[in-house]
């Protein structure tokens, strides 16, 4: 049986990184941002919290001095990192941390099934894991418009653009992952271009640039460029001429299994019954009701 093809070639994904340090990074802040807002909802304390992708430190940062927080540690696969890893191997010790927190990272992982687990892992009970990453139907117009280009002009298209992950996909992982209570939601930020190919050379200056595996294909040639801007244009310009790019960023929240979580009623043990509660006779909604 042969090993299943990686889908991203992390390598490259750290070439991008290393060569575009320090470039536009209004997705990963708006992503930040929202990570923050659900912080303030979060009543228990933060404790230890591990940034996992911490890239530049802003979200690290962002929550050092908050009430309950005793400790930041930031790992990341490039400097200046605390703790320098692959993301998809944690070498933390089991309950290491009260919280960990992602921000635009887990679209790059190869194993998240894998990495969930390990999360899990190295949270203490009642630990929390809060992340946030585009999935879903991100970047729809510019993948439309990608395949739509390269058939007009070459006859044939690949595989351009990252697969992403689905909201409902999001939360199945996490129950399989083993966490309770699990949350996933999407909301989407649309960004908005006078010039359609600026979107290419804004997720290059990101580090968002294609990273597939196996199976890649080339740089994109002028005449396909040229026709793309056109397609753009012509099927996702709003009225004044600006062209759409949606990002839809979807967060994952998990807590690892503890005592004091609230748990589902065993079937058949309520007190009051579904008919008292409705003020219906119980034939009713058994559907044995005499007709009249």
């Amino acid at each position: 049986m042969s090993t299943p093809k990686a889908p991203f070639d992390r390598a490259r994904r750290r070439q991008h990184r290393r060569r575009f340090a320090g470039g536009p990074d209004f997705l990963r802040r708006a992503i930040e941002e929202r990570l923050l807002d659900r912080l303030d909802d979060i009543r228990t304390p933060l404790g230890r919290v591990l940034v996992l992708g911490a890239q530049d430190g802003g979200l690290a940062d962002a929550i050092r001095g908050r009430p309950g927080v005793d400790a930041v540690v930031t790992a990341d696969e490039l400097a200046p990192a605390d703790v320098l890893l692959d993301e998809e191997l944690l070498p933390f010790r089991e309950g290491a941390f009260s919280t960990v927190l992602s921000a635009m990272s887990l679209h790059w992982v190869n194993d998240l099934p894998g990495l969930l687990a390990q999360v899990r892992h190295c949270l203490a009970a009642d630990g929390l894991l809060l992340a946030a990453f585009p999935g879903g139907e991100t970047l729809h117009e510019l993948r439309q418009a990608l395949l739509a280009a390269e058939l007009d002009v070459t006859g044939g298209a690949g595989l351009r653009l990252s697969p992403m992950i689905d909201v409902r996909d999001a939360g199945a992982l996490l129950q399989r992952a083993g966490f309770a209570l699990p949350v996933a939601d999407v909301e989407r930020l649309t960004v908005r271009y006078a010039e359609p190919l600026r979107l290419l050379m804004d997720l290059r200056a990101m580090g968002e640039a294609q990273a597939l595996g196996e199976g890649a294909r080339g740089p994109l040639h002028r005449p396909v460029l040229g026709r793309l801007d056109a397609i753009l244009r012509e099927r996702f310009a709003d009225p004044d001429g600006k062209v759409r790019a949606s990002f839809d960023i979807v967060t994952m929240t998990g807590w690892k299994p503890h005592a004091s979580q609230p748990r589902p009623l065993r079937r058949g043990s309520g007190e009051v019954s579904l008919a008292k509660a409705l003020g219906v006779p119980l034939e009713v909604l058994q559907g044995k009701a005499k007709k009249p």
